[in-house]
């Protein structure tokens, strides 16, 4: 069993990696800083030396990337499972923020996941079996001050993933939305957590892997998971 992961080499993406690898899956890592991605993977080998873990740098807000790195994953095998988590958060209102924020917010936390699914996707429809997951967003179901672009962008995210759900239906894929509110990772900065205000990247991950292993007729067709307290 093979897992395809965007967005890797930290974060959501690393947690829900590592959580794969210790239940003995084989994994397919893609992430856009190099240095960053091959130390995840070094240190996920070193953790997991049981399992098969490859990793290759690509610019999934590039079309061709992303077709590059699908085709570079099938070289090898069908996935079975793949989590579409790369993304970015860029701050800002539709009044006011840069020209241009949308387009790259597009293309980072949407156009990623449409092209690299639809590179793969029909291998997992021969197959008839397989599951993706996409990582959206609280902002995927409510609006927010200074979410501009980047709530679109996920709206989108939703959007995709609600169509691909019926899509896949009769092909035996299942298709997962995962709605996180407020984690833990890069996009929080400094933020001090010592009192536990927001959630680990590893609460997303467990539930991505557990929503993974249900029988073939269940589905799990969203995920929303808040910090304790509700949203900040």
């Amino acid at each position: 069993m093979n897992v395809i992961i965007t967005g890797a080499s930290k974060g959501i993406g690393k947690a829900i990696a590592e959580i794969f690898a210790a239940n003995g899956y084989d994994l397919f890592l893609c992430s856009r800083g190099e240095a960053a991605l091959y130390k995840t993977m070094e240190e996920l080998v070193t953790r997991f030396p049981a399992v098969t873990i490859k990793a290759r740098p690509f610019d999934l807000s590039k079309k061709e990337d992303a077709v590059a790195f699908g085709n570079w994953c099938l070289s090898y095998d069908v996935p079975d499972i793949l989590v579409n988590n790369a993304g970015l958060f860029e701050p800002g209102s539709v009044y006011n923020e840069p020209d241009g924020q949308l387009e790259s917010q597009m293309a980072t936390n949407l156009y990623s996941a449409y092209h690299l699914t639809r590179t793969v996707l029909p291998k997992m429809m021969e197959r008839k079996t397989g599951h993706v997951f996409n990582i959206c967003s609280i902002a995927s179901l409510h609006a927010y001050t200074n979410g501009g672009a980047y709530s679109i962008s996920k709206f989108a995210m939703y959007g995709f993933s609600k169509n691909l759900r019926e899509e896949m239906k009769p092909h035996g894929i299942k298709v997962t939305a995962v709605h996180p509110g407020a984690v833990l990772t890069d996009s929080w900065g400094d933020y001090d957590n010592s009192a536990k205000r927001i959630m680990e990247a590893s609460d997303i991950a467990k539930m991505v892997y557990a929503s993974s292993q249900l029988s073939m007729q269940a589905c799990v067709e969203d995920i929303v998971i808040r910090p304790q307290l509700g949203d900040l």
